[in-house]
This record gives C-alpha cells, structure tokens and sequence, in this order.
C-alpha cells in the first residue's frame, strides 16, 4: 500500500528531460500521458488486491457499523416515549416540594439541636456561679476565686463589673453577667474585710498588727495567706492591698523616711496551735538629739528592715504579692526620701560633690536591697528612681545653683533704687532742688545754680561711686550699684564654669546668660515711670547697658579659653552686646527727646520774641530765656557727672544746636523791628549766654582741643553759636557795617545765608537808595 501513498515527482517520469526548467516538448507530453495511465492501473490493481485480501475484515466492520444505527434509533425511541410520558403527568412540583421540605426540617432540627446545647451551656453556668456563691459563703474564698477567673473568661466579662449584655448576645447572658458581678463584688467585700481585719495599726502603740487568721461573717478560722491568694487569683490584690499600703506608708514609712521613728520588730504565738498567730512592727520614736537631721544609712537600713518584715510576715515570702506591694507605695516613698534626705544633702559647693559619691553608694545599696525582696521590679528602670537621682546629682546641684543665682540677680534688680551716688549734704540737696524745685524757685535760684553747679562740679566727679572704665574706651562713666553687682555675679559664675564637670558648667553658661538678660527684662518695666520723665535714673540705665554691653564682649576673650570643651563649642556671648548697645541708645534717645520737648514748649512761650519793646512781651521772652537755660543747666548737671564726656558732649551739642538755630530762626522770622525792639533782643540772647556761660566755655574748650579729623563735625557745632552770638550784633549794627560783613565773608562763615541778611536788614532798616544799594551788594556777592 504505500505506493497509494507515496508522492509523483512528475519529472521522474521523464528520463530524457534536460533541464528541469527547460519547457515540455509535445513528444515529452504524450510519453508523460502514456507512463501516467500505466501508473494509474498499476494502483488500482494494488488496491484491488488489498481488498480482496481483507474481506473479512471489511465485512465485520460493516456488521458494526449497523448495529450501532440501530441501537441510536431505539434509543432515540425510548427518549422521545419518556418525554411524552413527562408532558402528560408532571411530577417536578412535587418533587421540588419535598425537597424544600426535607431542607426545612433539617434546618429546625439543627437549631433545636443548638437550643438545646446553649439550654445546656446556660445551666451549666448557672450552676457554676451558683457553686462560686457556695464556696464564698463556706469560706472557701481560693475556689471561689477560680471559678469566676474561668467564668469570666466563659461569659466573656470585660473588667470586673460589665453587666451588660453585648449587641447581638442573648439577654441571658445579661442576666448571668449581672449574677457575676454579684459574686465578685461579694467575695470582693468579703476579701477587703477579711484584710482590714487581718492588718490594723494601733495608733496608742504605733504599732501595725498582722493577724494570721480571722473570722468575717461567720466565717472562722481564714488564714490571712488563703486571703492573699483568692485577692491573686480574682486579680483584685492591687485592692485588698490598697488600704494597708495607704496606712504603712503613712504611719511607717513616712516618719521612718523622716528619721523620726525606728521600727521594732515581734511576734506571738499561739500555744496550742504551735505556730505564730500575729506578728507586730512597732514604731519607736527617735531621741535623736539632732532633730530633723536624716541620716541616710539608719534610714535605707530601717526600710530595708520593714520591707523584710513585710515580705516575710505579710506575704509569705511571695514575690508576687510583695511587688505588688512595692507598686502602690514604692512612687510615694521615693518621692519622700527625695525631698527627705537626697535633694537636702545635694551639695551647695561644686568642691563638695565628690563627698555625695558615699551617699550615692548607699542609695545603690538600697535599692538592690529592695530588688532582692521583690519589693521593686529587677528590670524597669523606673523603679530606680533613687539611684538615678543620686546619679543626676550635678544637675541637681546646678539646678539648685541656678534658682539661687537668678534669685539673687532678681532681688538685686528689683531692690535696687538708681538714686544718686553717696555725695555730700550739701550737694545732695543742692541737686535735688535742681530735680525737684517748682519753676518759681528755679527762676530765683537762676544765678546761684550757675555758680553752685560751677564749684560743685568737680566736688560731684570726685564723691561719685561706681565710676568704671568701660573695657574697650578710655573713657568712664558711673553705673548703678546693680549693674556692678550684677557683673561680678556674672565673672563669679563664670569662674565656676571653668573648674566644674561638663554638664554643670553648661548649666551655670546658661545661667550666665539669663542673669544678664534678667537686666534688660526687669529694670526697663520696674523704673518705667522715671524713663518718661528727665531722670539720673534713666542716665545710669544708660550707662549701665553700655557697660554691660562692653563687659559682655570682654567675657568670650577672658573665660572661654578655659571652659570644659563642651561648653566652649556652644558658648557666646557676642550676641548679647548689641542688644544692650540697642538699649543704651534707646534710653539716650528717649532723655534727648524729652529734654527737646521741654526746650521746645519753652521756646514757643516766647510767641517769637515779637515785640520785645512792649515791657509785657520782653518781660515773657526773659521768662521764657530764664527757663530754657535752666532747663539745660539742670540737663548738664544730672548728665555730665554721670555720662561718658563723648556722649555728653555729643548728646548736649544736639540739644544746644537745637535751641539756638531755633532761636535764632525765630528772631530772623521777624519782618519788622523797632530801634528799641532790637536792643531788646540783643539783651536777651546776651542773657542767654550769661546763664549758660559755665556750661559752654568747658564745652567749646574741649571742643577746640579735638583732633583736625573731626573739624567739620567741630564747626557745625559751633556755627550755631557763633550765628546766634552773630545775630546779637547785628543788631545794634550800621547797615553799612552788615554790608561788609557780608562781603568780607564773615557772616557766611557764621552760617548766614544771602536771605536771611537780606530779610534783616529789610526787617530793621526803612527802605532808602542805601538800603537798596547795600541789598543789591549782598544780592551780587553771594557765598552760598
């Protein structure tokens, strides 16, 4: 057969072809169409014979190929013949029927079934509790305890009082919660009686009782350790231990923490059961001759004692139930020998510290006492409250330190009065007429205050105290008492940063620091009524802050080369210069202001020195000359025995510019002047430099002797005198003698301007051919 199935290269057929692809020939055609039909015979002829030889098989196959057409025929019969039998007689209705209530029923049966299991779980619980009950009203208080842990757990009670039933619980449950908590605060009271009956103090004796058994309602006969171990296992003993750790942490504890009282320890025992009944801890009171003194190793030593005597006699040697113990009066106790004892003996001396290690070991030694009585936990560090505080030690001293430094700086600022330096009786009171006098007595005392103040001057300069030279001028100045104080407490804290550990020396830097700042905090508010007024306290505030300012710039170059280098990487006190410069220059600016203000309202009492030859109006304008100079001769008398000469000499320069271009401004405002009017004028200015004649010569002596660098600032401050001193000659000046003033120069060298002459000469002068020649002279010469 596998010529059927073998594939026909139809160029094998040709054997006389050339190329395979040259094209067929006709003679190559019909020779192809010969070879094919004798190929094709010879297959048919193969398949021919296969048949043949395989008849047998071919015939059986068809045999079952027959059977199975009439099977498929039946069958499709039998199925068509069932589904008309369905169609008449429907019977799935019934059956979905019975199956929904076979489900039914399977269904009730399960929940009777859990109905019935719940029925039994509920009874079984109510039997419980009714048992816990029993056993509670029998004294057998540890089963009782049992059975509610596990029933607390079964009801799924949340606390020790959750009588409610939970959203989706039946309301059974409520009822057996509510019967729970029934039970346990029952055995809850019945356990906290038992207690309170089993421990007392006497308060006659000072003595705590502890009673191995005792009888509560009916009840005889229960070991104070079957007690302890119900409280245990209801997880209620923080409770029944509450009240008795309360009464021995007051009655025992305390005094013992305070060494005024020692314990004493006894125990008695009952004969015929041949065992101990009640064990005592009497406490004894102290005849310590030195009071209060705590002695810390009888005092650990006496603690460590009762502890003993409670874990041993009270709980049994439990650790448990004495940890337990340890947590409701272990907080209250630290905290007493803290305040007791440990925060007493930290040292007062950074010499003494080392002295504190003694105490330090003992209060190591205490507390793992403490810790191999269970009385405290071996691994939370918070119960080594002690130790860490006898640890801490240096920042307990620098604590301490510090409260008592700012302290002192406080009180310093706040007693301090800013008044005036010891100085004699007589100019004592000379100065406070000068501050204090009504201006009516001003006005009398004018004469003599220029000549007091002139004699005195040199008398107040030497009897004043507190005169410092500031660090980086030459120059000095008076500062308060406080400032002065209040440095040497900064240099003196400073000091002990350079001897003192790390952490204390950062503490006392800090320290430092805010007693400075106390300064800028406290003093502007407690002398803010004498800020708003002309006030030597306002000048010493002055000074001080410049002072302080320099003083604080000095403190980097003289201790921190020394500082612990802890302290020397943060230290700084650069930034605290500028805001006390700040300061300084505020408070200066405020006085100048005031003092302006004052010259000002005197000033403008003059009405512009209009009509000086009226008696009413020259007898004004000499009132008011009178009390601008005693305004500046009472300026120059608080401030130059006070300020730095630069600063006064600066400070008055500005106000004397201001009065005299004001002055002088008012007088050349004028448009028209009588003959008389102008001697008048010329009288009051010249009585104005009368009254401040022993002001100004000192002022311009020293102004004269200054350095060439500062000639133009020397000029403009005296241009304004010599203008107004000018001005007073004009005035009883020919019009031809202004003229060459003008044009040789002079009075532009005086500050006048073309105008101002101008205006002057027109102001005085009647209008003529010469004043018109001398004003067109003045016009055409000008220098400004």
């Amino acid at each position: 057969m596998d010529v059927l199935f073998n594939s026909i290269n139809v160029r094998d057929l040709l054997s006389s072809l050339e190329s395979p692809s040259s094209p067929l020939s006709a003679p190559d055609l019909r020779l192809l169409i010969s070879r094919l039909d004798a190929h094709s015979l010879r297959i048919k002829s193969t398949v021919q014979s296969y048949l043949l030889s395989h008849h047998d098989d071919f015939s059986s196959l068809f045999s079952q190929c027959s059977d199975v057409v009439s099977k498929s025929e039946r069958l499709s019969d039998d199925v068509v013949a069932l589904l008309n039998l369905i169609s008449d007689q429907p019977i799935e209705s019934d059956v979905g029927r019975i199956f929904r209530e076979i489900v039914e029923k399977r269904r009730e049966s399960r929940e009777k079934r859990e109905i019935l299991e719940f029925v039994e779980v509920v009874l079984e619980l109510d039997r419980k509790l009714g048992g816990v009950s029993n056993n509670v009203k029998n004294g057998k208080v540890v089963e009782a305890a049992e059975g509610l842990k596990e029933l607390k757990i079964a009801l799924g009670v949340k606390g020790n009082g959750d009588a409610e039933a939970a959203e989706g619980e039946p309301m059974v449950y409520g009822i057996l919660k509510k019967h729970w908590t029934d039970c346990f605060e029952e055995i809850q009271e019945l356990l906290w009686r038992f207690m309170e009956n089993a421990v007392w103090f006497e308060p006659e004796g000072n003595e705590v009782h502890i009673k191995y058994q005792t009888n509560v309602n009916g009840i005889d006969g229960l070991e104070l350790q079957t007690v302890l171990k119900a409280l245990d296992v209801a997880n209620i003993l923080d409770y029944g231990l509450a009240r008795i750790a309360d009464l021995i942490t007051k009655y025992v504890f305390s005094p013992v923490v305070s060494c005024r009282a020692i314990p004493s320890f006894t125990e008695e025992t009952n004969q015929d059961l041949g065992h101990a009944s009640e064990a005592v801890l009497k406490i004894v009171p102290s005849v310590d001759p030195e009071g209060n003194k705590v002695d810390g190793e009888v005092m650990y030593s006496n603690i460590v004692q009762i502890v003993e005597f409670i874990y041993k006699f009270l709980f049994f040697h439990n650790a448990s139930w004495t940890r337990c113990f340890g947590r409701l009066t272990w907080p209250r106790m630290s905290d007493m020998i803290i305040a007791n004892f440990l925060s007493k003996v930290v040292p007062d001396d950074a010499s003494k510290l080392a002295e504190f290690q003694a105490i330090r070991k003992l209060t190591i030694d205490f507390e793992t006492a403490l810790k191999q009585l269970m009385f405290i936990s071996q691994s939370d560090i918070k119960d080594e409250k002690l130790s860490k505080f006898a640890d801490n030690v240096e920042v307990h001293f620098a604590a301490r330190k510090k409260v008592q430094i700012l302290a002192k700086a406080r009180n310093m600022l706040l007693q301090s009065n800013f008044s005036l330096p010891q100085v004699s009786r007589q100019l004592k009171s000379f100065y406070c007429f000068v501050l204090f006098a009504p201006l009516s007595q001003h006005i009398l005392w004018q004469n003599n205050i220029t000549r007091i103040s002139a004699v005195n001057k040199e008398e107040l300069a030497e009897e004043v105290s507190n005169r410092v030279v500031l660090l980086f001028s030459s120059e000095k100045c008076v500062v308060s008492e406080a400032a002065k104080q209040l440095m040497e407490l900064v240099h003196q804290t400073l000091k002990d940063v350079c001897v003192l550990p790390p952490k204390v020396g950062l503490e006392f830097y800090h320290t430092a620091r805010n007693v400075l700042l106390l300064y800028e905090a406290i003093i502007p508010v407690k002398l803010q009524r004498q800020l708003d007024s002309i006030n030597q306290a306002a000048v010493l505030i002055h000074n001080d802050c410049l002072y302080l300012s320099q003083e604080v710039l000095g403190l980097a170059f003289e201790y921190r080369p020394y500082f612990p280098s802890s302290v020397k990487e943060i230290a700084v006190f650069i930034d605290l210069a500028p805001r006390f410069q700040l300061m300084a220059e505020e408070v200066l600016q405020q006085q100048i202001q005031l003092v302006l203000y004052n010259l000002k309202q005197a000033i403008d009492g003059a009405n512009g020195f209009q009509n000086t030859h009226q008696i009413k109006q020259f007898e004004s304008s000499k009132f008011c000359i009178d009390q601008v100079a005693f305004i500046i001769e009472k300026v120059h008398i608080i401030w130059e025995p006070l300020l730095l000469p630069s600063v006064y000499e600066k400070s008055m320069a500005m106000i004397l510019e201001a009065v005299f271009s004001r002055i002088t401004k008012e007088i050349l405002l004028l448009d028209d002047m009588a003959a008389e009017e102008t001697l008048q004028l010329q009288r009051l200015i010249h009585l104005l430099f009368e009254h401040l004649s022993s002001l100004l010569e000192p002022l311009l002596a020293v102004r004269m002797t200054k350095s060439q660098e500062s000639q133009k600032e020397r000029d403009d401050f005296i241009l304004s005198i010599w203008k107004l001193r000018k001005l007073a000659e004009l005035l009883d000046m020919p019009l031809k003698s202004i003229t060459a003033s003008w044009e040789s120069g002079e009075l532009a060298e005086c500050n006048f301007t073309s105008s101002e002459v101008e205006d002057f000469i027109r102001a005085i002068f009647t209008d003529s051919p010469l004043r018109k020649e001398c004003l067109f002279r003045i016009e055409n010469t000008n220098f400004r």
